[in-house]
């Protein structure tokens, strides 16, 4: 697991040392070692990496990575460029284009809006190869709350994009009267027609920050 060395480091620091983690960290090793997981192990913390705490302008929470060949590399919805872009992505670019006219890319590779501020977050950060929710409940939720908990915690506007009813369990830990809750259903396709269509989160997130006088984000991916 590539270490955390930006200001997340003090906000979350001390669950590295709670005993929790110690366990996550042992259970997570030994999967490493003995099955195919994804995200590949530097690539775990990706989403901290690309985004320091004092940059966060949006949280678009996930639940588990990718769990197909290729697909996962720490970003929640996001995959690497050269792979076929998932049904939930796809449906997230169908939202953009009819919400801020955004072209349709031909890759799912989201590092751009991370760079900007945008958290892309799953709750649990490791699974096993072609196996949905196999590292649940073995603590990385306790270790993505703290995530959760140290943003809700900056005292500045920010806006969470929350899909579905996992990401929105998550919402009795945001009671910063400063940030925006945007909700609506889970973009995959069982879903995106009972509202998340529709919903204009982007322009909506967008909207937001220029009010508080803060640079907007720019959602148009690029071909490549």
């Amino acid at each position: 697991m590539g270490m955390i060395d930006n200001d997340w480091l003090q906000a979350i620091g001390d669950e590295f040392k709670k005993p929790y983690y110690a366990q996550l960290y042992k259970f997570v090793k030994e999967e490493y070692n003995t099955k195919v997981i994804y995200p590949p192990a530097d690539d775990i913390f990706n989403a901290l990496h690309l985004t320091p705490l004092s940059q966060v302008k949006v949280l678009i929470l996930g639940q588990d990575p990718y769990h197909n060949q290729g697909q996962a590399h720490g970003l929640c919805f996001s995959v690497k460029p050269d792979v076929e872009i998932p049904p939930s992505l796809d449906n997230i670019y169908k939202e953009l284009h009819e919400d801020l006219g955004c072209k349709i890319p031909n890759n799912g590779y989201l590092v751009k809006w991370a760079e900007q501020g945008v958290l892309m977050l799953n709750t649990v950060l490791t699974v096993r190869a072609h196996q949905a929710n196999s590292h649940q409940g073995r603590g990385w939720e306790q270790f993505t709350d703290a995530i959760i908990n140290a943003v809700n915690a900056q005292d500045r506007p920010i806006v969470y994009m929350l899909w579905g009813r996992p990401a929105q369990s998550k919402i009795p830990m945001l009671t910063n009267p400063k940030h925006l809750i945007l909700k609506a259903p889970h973009p995959s396709p069982l879903s995106a027609y009972r509202g998340f269509f529709g919903c204009k989160h982007f322009s909506q997130a967008n909207t937001f920050l220029k009010e508080n006088g803060i640079e907007p984000i720019d959602w148009q991916i690029e071909d490549r």
